[in-house]
């Protein structure tokens, strides 16, 4: 396609059409003040917002999800963000590609453009400001000197609280469709996959890894979210501070291949999950990652414990 695509203020890859962020997500739980004591003790800012709540990070004023009370766990919509001045650009994609627009979901205002994809999730771009990084994200571990503890105690220990949405995944029941999908009408690119069983996609503008992944299943869902911290210790003080919750079921604490981050995920009350990660690969705007798809090996960890049982069921089908 010949289009006249730009970028704000010198933001972002020049000359590409794609969107920058991963703006928001939308989840429906069967219980909303269950599910706000659960994100709560994870770290994060839960606010009650119109009929449901909003979930924020501490010290940003992004809304980072939106949550709302039904009979079951269901995936909502995601929410990505776009430069003003490719609008009309993502419209005449949409015409191009025969996707049809429809209304935004009941209750919600939107000044976006809102499409299923190709297994009906609801998809919105809007204008919004950048919300995915612009820099590989500040990750510390450092050694004390001889002579000086390492470790706080742990009456002192930190909670802790992420600082920003990562990414999402979802299931899906054809990985290769799906990224079909992403990559012509959203402009998100591959950066690795696993054959048939899960695709890794990142933002054209600068951003991590993947911004949104995409895991095989009999049928669409909500795999995990995932939120960025500091350092493997605050990965572990995380784990730490849900299980003295009753919050045990999880995996981790270990290091991804693909996309190199550390993590733990906790499971939360309706079997999905929420992941702590800490320095995630990133890719700048200016910079063409090479994609590869890799063998079942490389799918899970460099090291750390293989999945738990049922870290791949998806409880929205059954």
């Amino acid at each position: 396609m010949n289009e006249e695509v730009g970028v704000e203020k010198g933001l972002g890859r020049p000359g590409v059409l794609g969107v920058h962020s991963l703006d928001h997500f939308a989840l429906t739980v069967p219980d909303l003040a269950e599910a706000a004591a659960f994100y709560t003790t994870f770290g994060l800012d839960v606010r009650p917002e119109g009929t449901g709540a909003a979930i924020y990070t501490f010290g940003h004023p992004q809304r980072w999800a939106v949550l709302q009370e039904g009979k079951r766990k269901r995936f909502g919509y995601l929410s990505f963000g776009i430069y003003e001045s490719d609008l009309p650009t993502f419209r005449n994609r949409l015409e191009q590609l025969n996707v049809p627009t429809v209304p935004p979901p009941r209750g919600f205002e939107s000044n976006g453009i809102w499409f299923r994809d190709e297994e009906g999730n609801m998809v919105e771009v809007a204008v919004k400001a950048k919300s995915s990084p612009m820099e590989k994200s500040i990750f510390r571990e450092v050694s004390s000197p001889a002579g000086v503890p390492g470790a706080t105690l742990r009456s002192r220990a930190q909670i802790t609280r992420p600082r920003r949405l990562s990414h999402i995944a979802l299931y899906t029941t054809d990985v290769s469709r799906k990224l079909k999908f992403y990559s012509s009408v959203l402009g998100l690119r591959l950066s690795d996959r696993v054959g048939e069983f899960v695709a890794f996609l990142h933002g054209p503008h600068g951003s991590d890894h993947h911004m949104f992944a995409m895991v095989k299943s009999g049928g669409p869902g909500f795999h995990h979210c995932s939120w960025d911290v500091g350092s493997v210790n605050e990965i572990g003080l995380g784990a730490e501070q849900m299980m003295a919750k009753g919050y045990h079921t999880g995996w981790g604490v270990g290091r991804h291949v693909l996309g190199s981050n550390y993590f733990y995920y906790v499971t939360d009350p309706w079997g999905s999950h929420t992941e702590y990660s800490a320095d995630m690969d990133y890719v700048p705007a200016d910079f063409d990652w090479e994609a590869h798809d890799h063998t079942d090996e490389d799918t899970f960890t460099l090291w750390g414990t293989q999945p738990p049982s049922g870290i791949m069921t998806n409880f929205e089908i059954i």
